[in-house]
């Protein structure tokens, strides 16, 4: 069996790693064969719940999970890590001012950040989930400059799964019969969830999406502000944010940068925004569309936008992720 690999989640007493722990233990992520420590950070006031959360993983009696640490102390949570899973972040609360929330935060990934500086793994892949996600990411990389920043993404691959799940309602399908969504720009009711380039498998023709619901009003209407308005949809309802579909949508993200998409496919990552032909600034991270090839090293492309030379202008920007023993190569 191989080496045991050491994955860090942060906020690990919390709702969204609550669903998200058990699918990493029994090898959603990493792989049915691949051995796991777990490391699960949390504030001090925490702790007790931590301890209840190791107690259920022991329980669950998972072969491939070798070992759980709960820890408040950043020394520990970040040593030799393989992965981290950034989840934890300062809620924004009743009476909270937006530039209150943000310098919260920033504290917090900057310490982050420079523990994964110092003590973790140089190929570390690091996925931040805390809001605001792409603001958390780059402080994170900032702060972690023995890192490569091609190495650090944040979530977009929920609303990702939330536009795939409206295609396949609206065409009546199931979700993975859907491909090639895009999720554009930031991790809130900005993004824009574009579809000029998706496919639909109807009865095993693939069709493009707007020729398969179509709905041109609904495409660009509904579907748009019911993506972009998801989150705080499910807020409404439940009185809690996201978190089954949140830690699905981890799950995913991981897995795609571990062992890479499927040919043919592409996914929405926040990654950084160098050497893009979109003419997005380049010091962001930005939610484009993702390629990830395992060959030696994991390469991410971002390609296709609707622009001003219509949807099936396509052009392309490669990012490679550090692997052990590899050099890192930037093609543009």
């Amino acid at each position: 069996m191989a080496e045991p690999i050491r994955v860090l989640v942060t906020g690990a007493a919390g709702q969204i790693a609550y669903s998200l722990l058990y699918s990493i233990a029994k090898g959603d992520v990493f792989g049915k064969d691949q051995p796991i420590i777990l490391i699960l950070l949390d504030i001090p006031p925490m702790l007790p719940v931590l301890d209840g959360v190791v107690m259920e993983l022991q329980d669950c009696a998972l072969p491939i999970l070798k070992e759980v640490i709960p820890t408040d102390k950043v020394e520990v949570a970040f040593k030799d890590i393989d992965a981290a899973i950034l989840v934890g972040s300062m809620p924004r609360k009743e009476g909270m001012e937006r530039k209150d929330l943000l310098k919260a935060n920033v504290a917090i990934f900057k310490t982050q950040g420079a523990a994964l500086d110092k003590y973790a793994k140089k190929t570390v892949k690091v996925v931040v989930v805390g809001n605001p996600a792409n603001t958390n990411c780059l402080i994170a990389s900032k702060s972690a400059p023995s890192i490569p920043k091609e190495n650090f993404s944040c979530l977009t691959r929920l609303d990702h799964n939330r536009a795939c799940s409206q295609v396949a309602m609206r065409c009546g399908v199931s979700s993975d019969q859907v491909k090639n969504v895009i999720i554009w720009g930031n991790h809130s009711s900005t993004q824009y969830p574009d579809v000029h380039h998706a496919k639909v498998n109807l009865q095993g023709a693939e069709t493009e999406a707007y020729q398969a619901i179509k709905d041109d009003a609904w495409l660009r209407g509904d579907f748009i502000s019911t993506v972009q308005q998801r989150g705080a949809a499910v807020i409404k309802a439940r009185k809690l944010s996201s978190a089954m579909s949140a830690a699905k949508a981890i799950c995913d993200h991981m897995r795609d940068i571990w062992f890479g998409t499927k040919e043919g496919e592409f996914v929405s990552m926040g990654v950084y925004a160098s050497g893009n032909s979109y003419n997005i600034p380049e010091d962001l991270i930005y939610s484009f569309p993702v390629q990830i090839k395992h060959v030696h090293l994991h390469s991410s492309a971002s390609i296709g936008s609707e622009n001003e030379h219509g949807p099936n202008s396509l052009r392309l920007l490669r990012v490679y992720f550090f692997l052990p023993g590899h050099q890192a190569v930037c093609q543009r």
